[in-house]
């Protein structure tokens, strides 16, 4: 019991460092939080140690190796790194430790993953051919996924949006990301009209104390991400076979369209919210597949 005070104790002084100091998004605080829990459990239930301080290099890399062998990919493995590197690295500014074991510690090699996105094809399949249900339910649900598609916007995000988000008159949203950083999305008229009849749907239904969010369901209240992740899935389910039928499909797919129709990668980072270009770049990769695909299948040569 000593060690689980303990390590509450220095969990939640951690958790609140990254919830408030570093302004970390309710996920990925949870995933840190889940991160830990694990890795103390391990230490508990395999080697009997209770105290932090005696927490070393070996220990980690057992833990790493245990995760390894249960067939845990290496991109979450070094999630899990970051997890205990950043606490570590808190710790010892704490001053609760004296030497982080993390510095030996090294991440194993990922494959670049091409983003996942649907063809243009397809999403005019789905935004102009596919019936949505009538009334509110099916107008919301059709600008649910042109809000994805038209902005590029995260899920947190989208949920999360205020009606006073919305500016009419400049045909722009704000948007709050990551680390609690705004950003403005501009976005044709056409679509200022589909934004324009789903309020007016929405505010039959939302209470007079209603808070002001932008998306909810039937009841009048705020949707949730399960919900939206459904909704998207079961949409997507009837145009594409691709393996993910997210709303971060639908993000990747916003970026892939543009660069291939000239839009600035720089612009295209601002949109998404990047905090840097290297995160964009990933986009070209998807461009210059389809540039040898072109090639191999245009040049007599080839």
């Amino acid at each position: 019991m000593a060690f689980l005070f303990h390590h509450n104790m220095t969990k939640d002084r951690f958790i609140q460092y990254i919830q408030y100091e570093k302004r970390c998004s309710p996920h990925t605080v949870t995933a840190y939080s889940n991160d830990l829990e694990q890795f103390f459990q391990y230490l508990q239930n395999t080697y009997q140690v209770s105290d932090i301080q005696d927490v070393n290099y070996l220990l980690v890399r057992s833990w790493l190796v245990s995760l390894m062998e249960q067939a845990i990919t290496p991109r979450t493995v070094n999630r899990k790194i970051t997890t205990l590197k950043t606490y570590f690295k808190f710790m010892l500014r704490e001053k609760v430790i004296t030497e982080s074991p993390m510095t030996r510690i090294l991440s194993p090699k990922t494959s670049k993953r091409l983003p996942v996105f649907v063809e243009k094809k397809k999403m005019n399949i789905l935004l102009d051919d596919i019936q949505f249900p009538e009334g509110f339910k099916g107008i919301r649900d059709r600008l649910i996924l042109e809000m994805f598609y038209y902005t590029g916007m995260r899920l947190s995000e989208l949920v999360n949006l205020k009606c006073s988000d919305v500016n009419i008159s400049n045909c722009t949203l704000k948007v709050l990301g990551k680390r609690n950083k705004e950003r403005i999305i501009p976005f044709f008229p056409k679509f200022l009209d589909n934004i324009k009849n789903y309020l007016t749907e929405r505010n039959k239904i939302a209470p007079e104390n209603q808070p002001d969010n932008l998306f909810i369901n039937e009841k009048g209240k705020k949707v949730y991400q399960k919900l939206v992740y459904a909704l998207v899935n079961h949409y997507l389910s009837g145009v594409t076979t691709i393996d993910k039928k997210s709303p971060h499909v639908l993000r990747h797919t916003f970026a892939t369209h543009m660069l291939d129709n000239g839009a600035d990668l720089n612009a295209i980072k601002e949109l998404l919210g990047h905090a840097n270009l290297s995160a964009t770049q990933i986009y070209t990769h998807n461009t210059i597949e389809k540039l040898k695909t072109i090639y191999k299948q245009a040049h007599p040569k080839a």
